[in-house]
């Protein structure tokens, strides 16, 4: 106990020393002194100095030990958060992957049965109802060619307009696998599943027709989910589709829609590029594309 109240004396005698010594602004006098005083009052001088700069020294070194401390701290909170953001992410994409599949696989499942039987029943005895079987392969390729202008008017009269409250969760970023933008997906799968189902339980021309529209809108929901929450926003993995050129200018004229830098256009998916080379856009794309493709190179 008296060893620690001594050093802590001497400390505080030698930092009132470096005080004194550091402030003086003129030199002691030596007059009064005698050589041997003189002598001993120079070298308790130095050595003063030496201790105040060894002090000085290490009060640098204490200075620069907590500096780097709290650096690496931060550094290690900063790896932390990115570690814990990628595994959110990569648990994201598992759930919604999941849940894609399910449903493709599901909707493709019923859809294969559902035209197997359909023209099965078309060509029961003998005869095959051709006018029928036209109409339903027509109109599957107008519906599903369709549903692109329908979207792209509902995308900006509706969605961007008074549906803003619910497509905004689209517009920002994503806090979890799902959005209430989705609940669009769902408000267009129901007339879908309405018409395949009058289709596939009645016969005739009209139910034929029925049903054909009804399969066209499903394929259009089908290739949209693929494309634009798979390929354009990476919510799942999709392989080789985000190697097909013209998908990727799709991709890449979304993007653009999404950074507004024409206004909001294009409200299209599949005819966004043709959006913009109208308003003079074809460079942006382009320019679009090549940061997609370094951004799909970035692990998630």
């Amino acid at each position: 106990m008296a060893t620690g109240v001594s050093s802590s004396s001497s400390v505080a005698t030698y930092r009132v020393g470096c005080d004194i010594l550091s402030s003086a602004k003129k030199p002691i006098s030596i007059l009064p002194y005698s050589f041997s005083r003189l002598v001993n009052h120079n070298r308790n001088r130095k050595s003063l100095r030496k201790i105040c700069l060894f002090m000085e020294k290490s009060k640098e070194d204490s200075i620069t030990v907590e500096r780097n401390n709290f650096v690496e701290t931060q550094n290690q909170i900063t790896v932390s958060r990115l570690e814990e953001s990628r595994a959110r992410k990569k648990s994201e994409r598992q759930t919604y992957l999941v849940a894609a599949i399910m449903s493709s696989l599901g909707i493709s499942s019923m859809a294969v049965l559902a035209v197997y039987y359909r023209f099965s029943w078309q060509m029961e005895g003998g005869e095959p109802q051709l006018l029928e079987m036209f109409g339903t392969f027509a109109l599957s390729i107008g519906a599903a060619v369709g549903m692109e202008f329908w979207a792209r008017w509902a995308h900006k009269v509706l969605w961007h307009a008074s549906l803003w409250h619910m497509h905004e969760s689209h517009h920002r970023p994503r806090d979890g696998p799902f959005e209430l933008n989705d609940v669009f997906a769902i408000t267009n799968a129901l007339p879908a599943i309405a018409l395949l189902s009058y289709g596939f339980f009645n016969k005739g021309l009209v139910p034929g027709l029925c049903f054909g529209a009804g399969l066209g809108i499903t394929v259009f929901g089908m290739a949209y989910m693929f494309v634009h929450d798979g390929l354009v926003h990476r919510r799942f993995p999709v392989g080789p589709i985000s190697d097909v050129p013209y998908l990727r200018r799709v991709a890449a004229a979304h993007q653009l829609h999404h950074s507004e830098k024409f206004n909001g256009l294009p409200y299209g998916l599949f005819l966004g590029p043709q959006e913009l080379e109208e308003v003079g856009g074809r460079e942006e794309v382009d320019k679009e594309i090549e940061r997609t493709i370094k951004r799909s190179k970035t692990p998630i």
